[in-house]
């Protein structure tokens, strides 16, 4: 069966929204006053979150690849497994999926919004920021923790890795465990947003929503997250390129 571009779309907004809806929700759990889940930890927050991307890779990975991320996207077309017409739309839809899963978290979680006087706290189930201000050092924490998400997710899909499974279905295993390992080994500097759709759409959510006593949004920021991603799926598909395609040659 032909999967045609707009449906692989659907699939990559619904995955992305179901990624965010339950990688948001389990920060708004953790953060916010009055929640039966508050001050889960740190721990519980990336296992969440691997848990989350493992749904969404449920959903759209046998339809669309289950990208749900534009620095994925982004890095797998440069490496030549993407076809670069198919980015853009790829890219807004989850960009979609992201702000409509911030707006479910939002609504979800409106009681316990308003029992929050935290305004930090209110952001940080939206988008990232970072532990400590240095946006260059934040910039290559991005950037790093991207960089191994995408050359890893390459590698998985190697033929020697997978001979005859794809990244969707059983895929999604190892994706859990690495978005896992990321968070807890390399999230404490930024909240590893490693996806532009991740934190961005999300941002905008925060942005426009009427959160009772809430901060800004955070936008002297908000490029680290986009950017640093971005650059980190490019160097990946680059040195993937580089390994698997001059050095076993």
């Amino acid at each position: 069966m032909e999967i045609s571009l707009f449906s692989k779309c659907i699939f990559e907004f619904i995955g992305t929204l179901v990624l965010i809806m339950l990688g948001d929700g389990v920060v708004a759990s953790n953060g916010l006053n009055k929640s039966k889940g508050q001050g889960g930890g740190w721990v519980v927050i990336t296992m969440a979150w691997g848990f989350a991307v493992m749904c969404g890779v449920f959903i759209a990975g046998p339809y669309s690849g289950a990208h749900l991320n534009p620095a994925v996207t982004l890095g797998l077309a440069a490496a030549g497994t993407f076809p670069w017409n198919a980015v853009l739309p790829y890219i807004a839809a989850q960009m979609a999926g992201g702000f409509a899963g911030a707006l479910i978290v939002y609504v979800f979680y409106k009681d316990h919004f308003d029992a929050t006087d935290d305004p930090d706290a209110k952001l940080g189930v939206f988008c990232t920021m970072p532990a400590i201000q240095n946006k260059a050092r934040n910039l290559f924490s991005e950037f790093v923790g991207t960089w191994l998400l995408v050359f890893i997710i390459l590698a998985f899909s190697n033929k020697e890795n997978t001979p005859e499974l794809g990244m969707g279905s059983l895929g999604s295993f190892p994706v859990t465990m690495l978005i896992m390992a990321i968070g807890m080994s390399l999230g404490g500097t930024t909240g590893y947003a490693i996806n532009p759709a991740r934190d961005l759409a999300p941002r905008f959510a925060h942005w426009i929503l009427p959160v009772k006593g809430k901060r800004d949004s955070g936008w002297g920021y908000a490029w680290v997250p986009v950017i640093g991603p971005l650059a980190g799926g490019l160097f990946a598909a680059a040195m993937y390129l580089c390994v698997y395609s001059c050095v076993l040659e």
